[in-house]
């Protein structure tokens, strides 16, 4: 069996070099490409060498259409601009695409929808096999417990530019989809000032910055006289790496459409 060629964008960043990690030390995978901004310092180094590994021989470039063209799959942790982008040339190329990038508006998710008509995307606020398996939990719970008051409490480090979490999102709809509403019209983003009595059916978010915290996620549902919590903390970056490229390895052979972290898992 040939190996999986695996495209990494956003190569230098953070994520991007523990995709590379993950990548090299999973077998039945191979980098077969490293992006990064137009402009960017990193430009020309070799992938391999700035995530610690040893000369991979895979250089950072600014020209996705070049390493698409001979990737099976690219994993992109990066900005909603560059997914949308990157979903089309997937599209082109019949590579899967991994999406773990937060913040997308509706114009984007649905352009990411069209792509997937033509290729497999895995799209996930979180690529995380624990935070898949609580959204699932969340959604019973919901389920099960119609009355009780939900509230997402989430905390990252003080570079996160989005809020809420992509990951509190998806734990958001896992609690509507329990309760069979659409989370966009049950959502209270912020509360401050007199806000007056709890809505009835709200779900609730709390956002903290601070630090260096990779990602604290916990579900509240508060009845009367009793609260229970499910929680995940994320303690390494390595763990949304390993999932993304999970999804990556899952999603050859699949038919075109867009699935989730849940399909992967089998959940």
């Amino acid at each position: 069996m040939s190996d999986v060629r695996i495209v990494v964008a956003g190569a230098s960043g953070r994520m991007g070099r523990a995709l590379v990690r993950v990548i090299a030390e999973t077998k039945n995978c191979t980098l077969a490409g490293a992006l990064e901004a137009k402009g960017h310092p990193d430009l020309g180094q070799d992938a391999g060498v700035l995530a610690g590994l040893k000369p991979l021989g895979v250089m950072l470039t600014d020209d996705p259409a070049v390493v698409m063209a001979k990737a099976n799959a690219v994993v992109d942790f990066t900005t909603p601009r560059v997914s949308v982008m990157l979903a089309a040339l997937a599209a082109e190329a019949g590579a899967a695409h991994v999406i773990g990038t937060t913040g997308c508006s509706a114009e984007d998710d649905r352009k990411i929808a069209d792509a997937a008509k033509h290729t497999v995307i895995v799209k996930s606020g979180n690529m995380s096999l624990g935070v898949t398996l609580l959204a699932a939990l969340v959604k019973q719970a919901a389920k099960a417990l119609p009355d009780f008051d939900i509230e997402i409490v989430e905390m990252h480090h003080n570079k996160k530019v989005d809020a809420p979490s992509g990951t509190a999102l998806l734990l958001g709809e896992a609690a509507a989809q329990g309760r069979g509403i659409t989370l966009s019209d049950h959502a209270i983003r912020a509360r401050d000032g007199h806000t007056g009595a709890r809505a009835e059916g709200a779900i609730g978010f709390a956002s903290l910055r601070g630090g260096t915290v990779v990602g604290e996620h916990e579900v509240i549902l508060a009845g009367t006289g009793e609260r229970i919590a499910l929680s995940h903390s994320a303690e390494d970056r390595v763990i949304f790496a390993r999932g993304a490229v999970a999804a990556a390895l899952w999603g050859q052979g699949k038919k075109p459409g867009l699935y989730a972290m849940s399909d992967v898992l089998g959940l």
